[in-house]
């Protein structure tokens, strides 16, 4: 248990949130209803909300909104099977439920906050309703673009060149030189299920092992769970062989959109499989941003919960103090 972290809470409200097209949203607010409102858009593709992220909002100051993303969670249908329609599942169609839930709770404008994953969608989101957002809590910084799935996928097979291999091995041979996202995303689809389960089980061994240079690690307890690695996997490469349904250099292109709204970047010193170079390259295309480097973390870890509890705390008091804090 972190000690930078708030208390343990459950939700004052909740729950689930129809779309158009057949997919049924899990939602839950944290704090007081008369708060800051900030939304929080958790990482992946595909990990879901956790119970321990509703801990980083002081319950006094926000009005937290929190979400599971299409296919994972609580959300439904979830994203574990060959089966599931995955074209109703892109980047564009959360960024019409984050609307239609902002509109559903009657926020007018809210803090975003995002980690990994959520770095990116919460950076387009802005980029496409900057009239909606008041201030941004962005941590692990990614840009969802090409040349950082490549990084994870391939590049960083030179630093863990015998995992690596173990990562490849499910891959047919003629595939392993193009997208290894993409020929995973078939593997998950397979009908023979030791396939996919197999393939599930690789990428997660994968995914432990290029965040594990980082101060502190453990390896993480959420891949043991077979039912979420179905979910993840399918997410992540569907996302991931799609360049996360982003045109090249979209993020970056559209910084200018977020001129106006201020921000805190929280990055780890050594997140070797999230560079700091994308960090670095938003804070300095974004002239209200504030880059916070932590020499003791990576991809999460050290003292990188007390950099996001003081980030949101810092520009909650600054909105709190405003007439209008988002309603």
């Amino acid at each position: 248990m972190s000690a930078y972290l708030f208390p343990p809470v459950d939700p004052y409200e909740s729950g689930m949130l129809d779309t158009s097209d057949g997919q049924t949203l899990y939602w839950e607010s944290v704090g007081i209803s008369t708060g800051v409102p900030v939304l929080y858009l958790h990482g992946g593709p595909g990990s879901g909300c956790t119970l321990g992220a509703r801990r980083f909002f002081d319950p006094d100051i926000f009005r937290a909104v929190l979400f599971d993303q299409r296919g994972c969670g609580r959300s439904r249908p979830l994203a574990d099977g060959p089966d599931v329609d995955l074209t109703v599942n892109t980047t564009a169609h959360i960024l019409d439920d984050i609307e239609r839930l902002r509109e559903y709770l009657g926020i007018e404008r809210w803090i975003v906050t995002g980690l990994s994953w959520g770095v990116s969608l919460g950076l387009v989101y802005a980029q496409a309703f900057p009239e909606r957002v008041i201030a941004m809590v962005l941590s692990a910084v990614t840009g969802g673009t090409n040349a950082e799935i490549e990084w994870i996928t391939r590049a960083m097979g030179r630093v863990f060149p015998r995992e690596w291999e173990e990562f490849i091995e499910p891959v047919p041979m003629d595939e392993r030189d193009g997208n290894l996202p993409a020929a995973y995303a078939r593997l998950l689809a397979d009908p023979n299920p030791v396939v996919r389960e197999n393939a599930a089980l690789q990428w997660c061994r994968w995914e432990d092992v290029h965040v594990s240079l980082m101060p502190g690690w453990t390896p993480s307890k959420r891949y043991e769970n077979p039912d979420f690695r179905r979910v993840f996997t399918r997410l992540v490469t569907h996302f991931w062989s799609h360049d996360c349904f982003l045109v090249p250099n979209q993020i970056m292109d559209g910084m200018h959109r977020l001129a106006e709204i201020p921000a805190i970047l929280v990055h780890g010193r050594y997140d070797v499989s999230g560079p700091l170079d994308t960090a670095w390259a938003i804070h300095k295309s974004w002239p209200g941003s504030e880059l916070v480097v932590r020499g003791d973390a990576g991809h999460g870890g050290g003292g990188f919960n007390e950099a996001i509890v003081e980030a949101l705390n810092a520009l909650g008091h600054s909105v709190k103090g405003t007439s209008s804090p988002g309603r």
